[in-house]
């Protein structure tokens, strides 16, 4: 097994998951890609390492990515075939970094504005970069991919709200909407659950759920074949949105997640009825 497959199965996630359902080759792929995404998000997030050595790491990121460096990582040159395989700009990869690197410090955001932003960098640039892997005919896909990914990222907000708010008082909720449902950052540190936080919440949602509907208008139907994997995720991530959305976002005392069964329910889904949700 490689680092990059050791990454990923380690991982358990919804993304590693929805891999299944590409062909060995694309699968062996998208996984390389994965692990070097899930690396450098865990280099930002270990409390137990130096902000400096992790800021040091992410900085090394830039160099390996383009040539060979002593000290990388042993999944780097898996990473660097990868991009020259598909032919992937390297400007994803910076944004990626970008995005990631803005969670080393206490974060905050006055507007969706400067949060979509944001949810670029650390989703529909990873989308970006996904479906050149899959790979697509129609170029509306990269649409797709942007939405998507915005997508993903605000419904991981929504679920992760106390788990980043406990991890650095990180608050991906923007600021201008806390304060217009009257809910402030204070409310969130003592977790404070009642009719404000729901309706801030509902609100939430509600973007996410526009962003879903943008995604599936989206894609072209010449590119649905290959795009399962990401149907995959499209419908796992809705239903886990649904389900927190169903039980009023009890975030504070609650993970939210699909079991292994409902997850592969969906993937399957996708094949035998890819518009259905």
């Amino acid at each position: 097994m490689s680092s990059a497959d050791q990454i990923t199965k380690q991982s358990r996630s919804n993304l590693a998951f929805a891999f299944l359902a590409l062909p060995p080759e694309k699968r062996r792929d998208i996984t390389t890609f994965y692990a070097f995404c899930r690396r450098v998000d865990d280099a930002a997030d270990d409390p137990g390492i130096a902000l400096e050595k992790r800021k040091e790491w992410l900085r090394n990121c830039r160099q390996w990515l383009r040539e060979k460096t002593i000290g990388e990582p042993a999944f780097a040159v898996e990473v660097r075939a990868l991009i020259a395989k598909y032919r992937i700009s390297l400007d994803l990869f910076e944004d990626i970094l970008t995005g990631v690197e803005s969670d080393l410090e206490p974060v905050r955001y006055s507007s969706f504005g400067q949060l979509s932003e944001y949810c670029y960098r650390v989703a529909s640039a990873v989308g970006l970069v996904s479906i050149e892997i899959f790979g697509y005919r129609n170029p509306r896909c990269r649409d797709y991919a942007y939405q998507l990914g915005m997508a993903l990222q605000l419904t991981n907000i929504i679920r992760d709200v106390e788990t980043d708010y406990q991890n650095g008082g990180r608050i991906y909720l923007p600021l201008d909407e806390m304060k217009q449902f009257d809910y402030s950052p204070d409310a969130l540190k003592q977790r404070e659950y009642d009719e404000r936080f729901i309706r801030l919440m509902k609100f939430q949602a509600t973007r996410a759920k526009d962003f879903f509907a943008k995604a599936k208008a989206a894609l072209p139907r010449e590119d649905c074949s290959s795009m399962v994997a990401a149907e995959g995720m499209r419908a796992i991530y809705f239903a886990l949105l649904r389900k927190i959305e169903k039980d009023e976002f009890k975030v504070f005392w609650r993970k939210y997640r699909l079991n292994r069964a409902e997850k592969l329910f969906f993937l399957v889904r996708q094949f035998i009825w890819p518009f259905a949700t």
